[in-house]
């Protein structure tokens, strides 16, 4: 597998590589749309776990007010009044996880593997299911089809976490798991 994870470091570089090129006139268009219809950074740094349990910062446009980690819970529902306007835009098109192709180049990710988690949510991993941390993390995976509109599902919840925690999490560490033993 070795020879496996070269190549597919070398496709990812290529790829991110290609993607921040041709997409650089949408990011600088996008920086402005949140640097003007919001205060605070354009860039979010989600603190994850990647590979190996390494923690780092996954890069996203900011789609919510600033400090919304600090006033609200970890997963956010469609419906939650910390999100920005242009942040709705931004998450319904994906567009606010370009930077993260950054984070591939510079080796904290990969285009495909599991998605990052945030530590407090790693902590819940049973010894088994840590099989996720031992291949790199990446941008999209089966759980990102699986639940491609997660925020909806969990819309007008009474308690966003442990809906998370028992829809959700079930599903996407079990994928998580099936693609580190077969991806």
């Amino acid at each position: 597998r070795e020879g496996y994870f070269r190549a597919k470091r070398l496709v990812d570089i290529v790829f991110s590589v290609a993607i921040l090129v041709t997409l650089a006139p949408v990011l600088a268009i996008v920086a402005l749309a949140v640097r003007l219809t919001s205060p605070g950074p354009v860039l979010y740094r989600a603190r994850r776990v990647g590979q190996y349990g390494k923690l780092f910062a996954m890069l996203k446009f900011r789609t919510m007010v600033t400090n919304a980690d600090k006033i609200g819970p970890l997963v956010t529902a469609g419906d939650d009044p910390r999100i920005t306007k242009i942040g709705q835009i931004l998450r319904k098109t994906k567009l606010d996880e370009i930077p993260q192709f950054w984070n591939v180049l510079c080796g904290d990710m990969s285009v495909v593997g599991p998605r990052p988690n945030v530590p407090e949510l790693i902590e819940n991993y049973r010894g088994d299911e840590r099989i996720i941390l031992q291949v790199p993390q990446g941008i999209t995976d089966f759980s990102s089809l699986w639940f491609r509109m997660q925020e909806g599902l969990l819309e007008g919840t009474g308690d966003v976490m442990a809906d998370y925690e028992t829809k959700v999490a079930p599903i996407k560490i079990r994928l998580g798991c099936f693609y580190a033993q077969n991806g």
